[in-house]
């Protein structure tokens, strides 16, 4: 299973077959992502090993490693099903070995401590990210290669869809349990400046809606904005874990971890695009990624 644009991908769309542009573009981008991701990887081991550990590394981590490498292997190789398949069971050791990491660390993790809330979280993040497909679906950000035939492309997505906002918690839990507390200044936060943001997300997810699809295609960005503004003050008065709460209480450390903590889908390769599309669009996509990670936490 393959994605261009915002998914992962085994093949090199017709475009970038025929443009010299495109290859060395696909190229560059997949050399910038294996970059960030080894140097993410870098930065996340030397912080395990440097932070006090209350207990061993646990077997369920373990087999989330043994298994990611394996599919590695597996994928270079071309062996099916894990070369179709590899994005969910990549994604699936991540989150394995995150939370096992989490666990050693601070002595409690989902997965040991609520795993039922792990799999309702799981069967929850499918339809939440179908909410994004349908925007694609009018700014055609994103697409699919190299997809099986139904039903086989059903547990391909499913299973993709499955892992994100389990990997984007468990990722942000990670990146707290590096983190001091981060004590700061409480915000002074009024009603009439929730309403605000509120109606900034509610202009920000009309915006690609309304706008001709030449320019909606560049504000996939806003989207991502569009419901951080707009269910955060909500969750807010709900008495739910918030960034806006979080800020009235003097306390950062959820924000910070929001913002380090990396969601899922690896390299990317883009579907057709010129030098100007790439300026455009992908690199405040990338940017973009930060408030998506947020909309969840």
């Amino acid at each position: 299973m393959a994605i261009t644009g915002n998914r992962p991908t085994t093949k090199i769309c017709d475009c970038a077959r025929n443009s010299p542009t495109c290859v060395t573009m696909l190229h560059d981008m997949l050399g910038f992502g294996l970059g960030v991701t080894v140097g993410t990887v870098a930065i996340l081991v030397a912080a395990y090993f440097w932070k006090r550990r209350r207990r061993a590394f646990p077997t369920h981590g373990w087999i989330g490693l043994l298994a990611l490498v394996a599919a590695e292997g597996l994928l270079f190789r071309g062996v099916e099903p894990v070369a179709t398949y590899f994005t969910p069971i990549a994604w699936t050791a991540y989150i394995l070995i995150a939370d096992g990491a989490v666990l050693s660390l601070t002595n409690r993790s989902r997965l040991h401590d609520a795993p039922l809330t792990m799999a309702r979280m799981a069967a929850l993040s499918i339809p939440l990210w179908l909410i994004f497909e349908a925007y694609n679906l009018r700014l055609h950000n994103w697409t699919y290669v190299g997809v099986p035939r139904w039903p086989l492309a059903a547990l391909g997505y499913g299973w993709s869809f499955a892992t994100i906002t389990p990997a984007i918690f468990e990722t942000s839990d990670l990146v707290q349990a590096f983190l001091p507390a981060l004590p700061a200044e409480p915000w002074k936060i009024s009603r009439a400046a929730e309403n605000a943001v509120m109606a900034c997300g509610a202009a920000c997810l009309s915006l690609p809606l309304v706008l001709p699809q030449r320019i909606a295609a560049y504000a996939f960005a806003l989207v991502w904005v569009g419901f951080l503004l707009l269910l955060d003050p909500i969750n807010r008065r709900l008495g739910l874990p918030s960034f806006l709460g979080d800020l009235s209480e003097g306390f950062l450390r959820r924000m910070y971890a929001g913002t380090t903590g990396r969601r899922r889908n690896g390299i990317t390769r883009f579907r057709c695009f010129s030098r100007r599309r790439f300026s455009r669009c992908l690199r405040p996509g990338i940017l973009a990624f930060c408030p998506l990670r947020w909309n969840v936490l």
